[in-house]
């Protein structure tokens, strides 16, 4: 029994024991001229005399290669010295980017580089890079964009690393296709995504191209919309690019809306010694959006009256969580509010804003240094960054603090191109117009709008600075300036020209839920010349105006979406009240709108509108300040052409009223993507004279039904309506047929 012992003890010595193991008593490193002997220890993790296996120095070899610092390698054991041999990567003096022209497209490939000024140079890295230039130019349309990468010697294991770059031309979309259960017509898909086809003419719009982040957006934006409509589940199952030969490509989305659903019971389980009375707002809700179409927007309004309790400071420390139950059709949602651990926010730190200040993107936060953190309020601050819409990517986290019971915050942002140029033209039975536009969404990275607009039109001329602070020091109001110019010359027609030029500044804030006050003060210099064909009033009006007035307008908005409203209603309403004028007009504005969904598909809106000018100093109003009624108000009449006339020119009045009624119908030729119907009654008035008892004042109510077509072209969007007028007055302008067509450069 003591020899199977010995015999076993000896085979596990020989054979089991590790296959290479050797003490050393000094390192030994050969090959190094720029990396010191010391940085090399501690790249390779060891320490003298260290017990060494094949595995341990295996593990050295990795170290030393993961470094990016050398091209060879090799450690071995000789003569009790462990002996480290490296060969260095040269070092790159300068990255050369050939073949690109757009200094914006290279210094973007510039920031995503691995390999850059004064780098070790590594093969791996440099395939990457290549690899990410690539990716990058494809973002940015560059689909047919080709590269090669070249080093030249220059001495002293040193290289330049020079990008040799075509970056061909960009890929166009010539057509979008909207496939699968979509369920909405392509006439409405087209106008939710940002994408749009290329046309010879669209030389400006950057649209047109074919982008990778683009694209994405609209899939975001389509999500968006159908969840809105009540679609939980809907998937934009995928959305790619069919190459259609040259550099054209067709972009496809595949759509599949799935059912609609509605909320059903929403829950709010609160800890026991909570005052529910704190949360009746928020139970209104539950109970008014019960039975109606799911949607983002009733979650967001859910979030908004979570975010105003969380802000009291009995609620610091609420979290909360959601839970979505499916029932058939029908939407249970759980919302259970708890007490977190209570943390401290030490520090805030925001990195990568390059352009944009950083109190543009504090301004933003709900929590910030010294407040008391709280999950919710966190995840509201960031998608707050990204409602601005300056950055491509926003990204947060948030990690222990110095101390016990603090939390540092770090965000990084990603900024994106926020300035657009664009021009439209369109023509109409009422004639041609054009349209030419600069817009800077992040100006001076302040967070500011800048725009400039010009329009011109067969009779018209204007012209429009503006400049908007929408969240001014931090406060949540606006503050806005806008500088403006405009001409009319009807001297053919009328026999009048006149020139309008003046500045305005304004400040707005949300005064109560959904309700909106916007204030603010205008001036402005008018110039009226006549010829001896204009009316007596007009050459009595003759000379040269300076007025002053104060405006504020109250907007009550309820619509359950800007866009494509389907429920709700809008209430507007302005005055312009005269601080300095010859004739002190005072000028009313009310404007009504209400949305409702019949027959689940139809949309019904039924709208009103009122309007009065009267000269408080007792004269007349200025012809410039009478009231016409809107194009839109009142169809089946050409415009401009209603109500008192003085002559041969219609005036306007001092009061303009209008009802208008309509509703789409979807259950027309629905297989037609892109066209869409309505009918339409329209009623209206303008009349009142107040500077001559003997002239036509046209007081009569007009009226008019019709059908109105909306119908996607291959130049871009028009729409047509046929109109049988009921009533008019004798003096009025009629017209049965009215189109507008428009389109982009």
């Amino acid at each position: 029994m003591f020899s199977f012992i010995l015999k076993l003890f000896l085979f596990l010595v020989i054979f089991i024991s590790p296959s290479f193991s050797k003490n050393y008593n000094e390192i030994v490193i050969t090959g190094n001229k720029r990396i010191s002997n010391e940085t090399i220890k501690v790249f390779s993790s060891i320490q003298e005399n260290e017990n060494l296996d094949e595995n341990s120095l295996n593990l050295i070899l990795k170290n030393l290669y993961e470094t990016g610092f050398f091209s060879d390698v090799s450690v071995n054991i000789v003569n009790d010295k462990l002996i480290i041999k490296v060969v260095e990567n040269k070092i790159i003096q300068s990255v050369i980017i050939e073949g690109v022209k757009s200094r914006t497209i290279e210094d973007s490939i510039i920031n995503i580089l691995n390999l850059k000024d004064r780098s070790s140079f590594n093969m791996t890295a440099l395939k990457n890079d290549e690899s990410a230039i690539i990716n990058l130019l494809k973002t940015k349309g560059y689909y047919f964009a080709t590269m090669s990468s070249s080093i030249e010697e220059i001495g002293e294991n040193k290289i330049n690393l020079i990008h040799n770059i075509t970056i061909g031309n960009k890929a166009k979309i010539s057509k979008i296709s909207f496939i699968g259960d979509k369920k909405i017509k392509d006439n409405k898909l087209r106008d939710v995504i940002i994408s749009e086809e290329y046309k010879i003419w669209k030389f400006i719009s950057g649209k047109k191209f074919l982008n990778e982040q683009l694209i994405n957006f609209d899939k975001q934006l389509l999500s968006n919309f159908y969840k809105n409509l009540g679609y939980f589940n809907v998937k934009i199952d995928s959305s790619f690019a069919n190459y259609l030969g040259k550099d054209e490509f067709e972009v496809i989305y595949n759509i599949s809306s799935g059912t609609k659903f509605f909320f059903n019971n929403i829950n709010l389980i609160l800890p026991i010694d909570y005052d529910e009375s704190n949360f009746i707002q928020l139970k209104k809700i539950f109970t008014e959006v019960k039975g109606k179409n799911y949607s983002l927007n009733t979650i967001n309004r859910i979030l908004k009256e979570i975010d105003k309790i969380v802000l009291n400071q009995e609620f610091e420390f609420l979290s909360s969580t959601v839970n979505e139950e499916l029932d058939g059709d029908s939407i249970n949602i759980t919302l259970k509010v708890t007490e977190s651990e209570k943390f401290y926010v030490e520090k805030v730190n925001i990195s990568g804003n390059n352009i944009t200040r950083e109190e543009v993107i504090r301004n933003t936060l709900l929590v910030d240094e010294g407040d008391p953190f709280n999950s919710l309020l966190q995840t509201r601050s960031i998608n707050n960054i990204k409602s601005l819409n300056f950055f491509s990517d926003v990204k947060s986290e948030v990690i222990t603090g110095t101390n016990e019971g603090q939390k540092i915050i770090n965000i990084t942002v990603e900024e994106k191109p926020t300035g657009e140029i664009s021009a439209g033209a369109g023509v109409a039975t009422s004639g041609a117009t054009v349209g030419f536009s600069v817009a800077e969404n992040n100006f001076l990275g302040r967070g500011m709008q800048f725009g400039t607009d010009v329009t011109l039109s067969e009779h018209n001329l204007k012209g429009l600075v503006s400049l908007n602070n929408p969240n001014y020091k931090g406060t949540n109001r606006s503050l806005n300036l806008s500088l403006e110019s405009s001409s009319t010359d009807r001297l053919s027609d009328f026999g009048y020209k006149s020139n309008k030029t003046g500045f305005s500044v304004g400040s707005g804030y949300e005064f109560y839920d959904d309700l909106r006050f916007t204030t603010g003060i205008s001036s402005y210099v008018e110039r009226l010349k006549t010829d001896t064909t204009a009316s007596a009033k007009m050459k009595q009006q003759k000379g040269s105006y300076f007025d002053t007035f104060f405006n504020y307008t109250l907007d009550y908005d309820k619509r359950n979406s800007r866009y494509q409203t389907t429920e709700g209603f809008r209430s507007r309403f302005t005055q312009n009240v005269p601080l300095v004028s010859e004739n002190y007009s005072l000028t009313n504005a009310y404007d009504y709108k209400f949305f409702q969904k019949w027959l689940d598909e139809n949309i019904a809106t039924v709208g009103v509108y009122a309007s009065t000018t009267t000269a408080l100093s007792g004269g007349d109003v200025k012809l410039s300040e009478r009231l016409h009624l809107p194009s839109s108000k009142l169809r089946g009449f050409e415009s401009g052409k209603t109500g008192p006339k003085d002559g041969l020119d219609y005036v306007g009045g001092n009061y303009a009223l209008a009802f208008n009624l309509a509703t789409t119908l979807p259950q027309i030729l629905p297989s037609l993507q892109n066209v869409d119907f309505s009918l339409f009654y329209d009623a209206a008035n303008v009349w009142g004279l107040d500077y001559s008892s003997t002239k036509s004042e046209g007081s009569k109510i007009r009226s008019s039904f019709g059908l109105a077509v909306d119908f996607y072209t291959v130049i871009g969007p028009l729409n047509f309506s046929f109109t049988e007028v009921i009533s008019k007055d004798p003096g009025d302008v009629t017209e049965s047929f009215r189109f507008n067509l428009g389109t982009t450069f």
